[in-house]
Parts: C-alpha cells; sequence; structure tokens
C-alpha cells in the first residue's frame, strides 16, 4: 500500500510541474532562430591560395553534412585559381619554347666574327685537304 501512495504523489507531482512549465512559460519566446554557422576562416582573396591555407580550411558543418554554398563557395575559389595558374604555366612554356627556338636557330654567340659556322663551310675533314 506505501507503494500505490509514494505512485501516487510521484505522479501528482509529475503532473504539478509539467501545468506549471506549460502555464508559466506561455509568456517567453519561443526558442530563437540560431543564426547559421558560417566559414570562419575564409580564403585569402588578396593573395593566391597555397597548400597551407587549403590545409588549414574547415568548412562548417550542417544537418545532412556540410553547407552547400561553403563548398560551393570554396571550390569556385580553387578552380579559379587553378585555371589561372595554368595560364600562366601555358605562357612560361610557350615563351619557353620560344626562346628555345630562337637559340638553336639564331645567331651563335660564341662565333668570332669572319669565322665561318661549323657544319656548313666550316673545317673539311681529310677529304677536303685533298
Amino acid at each position: 500500500m506505501d507503494v500505490f501512495w509514494f505512485l501516487l504523489l510521484t505522479m501528482a507531482v509529475v503532473v504539478a510541474a509539467v501545468t506549471l512549465a506549460v502555464v508559466g512559460g506561455g509568456g517567453s519566446a519561443v526558442l530563437q532562430d540560431v543564426e547559421h554557422e558560417r566559414l570562419t576562416d575564409p580564403l585569402p582573396a588578396n593573395r593566391p591560395l597555397g597548400r597551407a591555407d587549403i590545409e588549414a580550411m574547415r568548412l562548417p558543418m550542417a544537418v545532412r553534412g556540410y553547407r552547400m554554398a561553403d563548398v560551393d563557395e570554396a571550390l569556385d575559389r580553387l578552380a579559379a585559381e587553378l585555371a589561372e595558374r595554368d595560364a600562366h604555366i601555358a605562357e612560361l612554356e610557350s615563351a619557353l619554347a620560344g626562346a628555345q627556338a630562337t637559340a638553336v636557330t639564331g645567331p651563335d654567340l660564341f662565333k668570332r666574327p669572319g669565322e665561318p659556322l661549323t657544319g656548313e663551310n666550316g673545317p673539311q675533314g681529310e677529304e677536303g685537304e685533298r
């Protein structure tokens, strides 16, 4: 019988606590909207990206993984940096190829004035002396 009164008293306390919480909490606002977590350390805009920038980047978590806007922004920036570097590399390679072509077909910088080019009218072997 003691267990019955204990359970009845416990149930009355729980019902009273829930009633007070519902009635007393009606004046306060509902849970406030939380601002979405943003990328706290964005990629630097004033200089090219480096390996350390990419390794230090931490994207904020969302309910189902990462926020698509932050991931898209980071990937767009990386794609632009890679395209810029590829264009710069292609420009340097074409300049190098032009310099090498000039060096192969251009004048011999080590030839003395008046000296014939080797291979064209240069020194002949034993056959030329006969």
